[in-house]
């Protein structure tokens, strides 16, 4: 039997899709590239915000007209939060949620069968030890963790992922390992808060870094979003474990706004105070670390003062990257009881923001022009291969060879909206002799 499997959503919902492909696999399915030729239709779902699911419906939609006769089953966050809205957009597709991941194989054949399934359990579940197919041969991304400990007045992601669930450590390092057996170069540990990790288990996210790091192989790890509230309880220790060479120098703090109004209204229970607080510490210990964060423009209640402080709060930690949302009303959430502020003023506000960020980004990036050093090749992208180096950041090689999956000497050599660099021919690499307070005379590392 044939199986399509299409993905929405984060990197959390990239591992839960692999997975899937991976169990479905293991039962005897060929997972196809083309919705034509499949048996069953499967779409991984994400609702975070309303664009999305405006996509991810259109979509379901689409395939429920387009496939009549082939069983559709919708799987992920959308059909846990808004079952109702998938039964709408399609009667007959079954709906699985997140918490029920393991059964997919079973539910699939159910539908093959003919009937319709709705599996929408209420108790997580551990989503490690499965088998999976994966996109990237060199990137393993592995959960570490369910559900967050806040209550944000905008977000709908814990109407499907529920309270903070953590996977044991020892879980998760045994899947790290097989992991890199199978070829991984670049594990991405992911969750709905990164931070937070472990505090229901009696551990915490610096202790997971610190077993993860003594495994032998040679590989880089990217942690990824950390709420600043719970970055504090463990700042010292988190800044300890990144100083293992094996940890990427790369930090995802969400910010959402400059303002401490708007802060509290979002029940973030941070103030910016926080938030510049841990940038601070991280960058005096690590200089060059790339910085990515988030903004929301336009939540309720937000004034013109209000996005002045979020376009200042930018202009003075200059961040590499920020993902910057228009607010939008996500159903069952605190926010949808506001005041809106008006369409039209929020996507202002985000063509402003957007402009600024690019700048910044491109200034941040000028930087590392002429930097020496190792980078490990982790994808081939539109313009080429793409390596990244101990910051996380991307440099585009160009070759002619496969290069996915090499650890090699580089050299940045043009900035842009991108790093462009070119492959060295240098013997070795002494990555501990790297001088730490400026990475940029890393080339007096090198063995040339």
């Amino acid at each position: 039997m044939l199986a399509y499997i299409e993905t929405y959503g984060c990197a959390f919902a990239q591992a839960e899709s692999e997975i899937i492909a991976g169990m479905l696999a293991k039962h005897g399915f060929a997972i196809v590239s083309s919705p034509d030729v499949a048996d069953v239709l499967i779409i991984v779902t994400c609702h975070v915000k309303e664009a999305t699911e405006n996509k991810v419906i259109y979509r379901i939609r689409e395939l429920c007209r387009k496939y009549p006769k082939k069983p559709l089953l919708v799987y992920g966050c959308l059909p846990r939060a808004y079952p109702e809205k998938v039964r709408k957009a399609c009667e007959r597709a079954s709906l699985v949620g997140n918490f029920n991941l393991r059964e997919i194989p079973k539910a699939v054949k159910q539908a093959l069968q003919g009937e319709r399934v709705e599996l929408l359990s209420e108790i997580p579940e551990s989503k490690l030890g499965l088998p999976r197919i994966k996109r990237n041969p060199v990137i393993g991304i592995v959960p570490i963790a369910e559900g967050c400990l806040c209550s944000c007045a905008y977000c709908s992601t814990k109407l499907s992922r529920g309270e903070i669930f953590s996977f044991s450590p020892e879980e998760i390092v045994k899947e790290i390992k097989h992991l890199l057996k199978t070829g991984c170069k670049e594990i991405w540990l992911t969750a709905q808060d990164c931070a937070c990790y472990g505090f229901d288990i009696g551990t915490n996210l610096a202790e997971l870094l610190q077993k993860i790091c003594k495994l032998s192989q040679k590989f880089f790890v990217r942690v990824g979003m950390l709420n600043p509230l719970h970055v504090k309880k463990i700042l010292p220790e988190l800044l300890q474990a990144y100083e293992n060479e094996k940890i990427y120098k790369f930090l995802h703090l969400p910010v959402q706004s400059g303002s401490n109004k708007i802060l509290y209204a979002m029940h973030r229970r941070y103030n910016v105070s926080d938030f510049l607080g841990v940038i601070k510490t991280f960058r005096e210990r690590f200089p060059f670390l790339q910085l990515w964060t988030d903004i929301i423009v336009g939540f309720p209640g937000e004034t013109e003062k209000d996005f002045e402080a979020t376009k200042k709060l930018l202009l003075d930690i200059k961040p590499d990257w920020v993902n910057v949302s228009k607010f939008s009303v996500r159903e069952r959430t605190e926010a949808a009881k506001l005041k809106q502020i008006s369409t039209k003023i929020k996507k202002q506000r985000s063509r402003e923001l957007s402009e600024i960020v690019r700048e910044l980004g491109k200034k941040a990036n000028e930087k590392w022009v002429g930097w020496c050093g190792e980078a490990l090749v982790d994808e081939k992208g539109k313009y080429g291969y793409v390596a990244r180096n101990f910051a996380y950041k991307p440099i585009v090689l160009k070759a002619d060879e496969n290069l996915l999956g090499k650890f090699l000497k580089v050299k940045v050599v043009k900035a842009e909206s991108f790093l462009f660099g070119e492959i060295l021919k240098i013997s070795s690499i002494n990555y501990r002799n790297i001088n730490k307070s400026n990475p940029m005379l890393s080339v007096t590392a090198l063995d040339q």
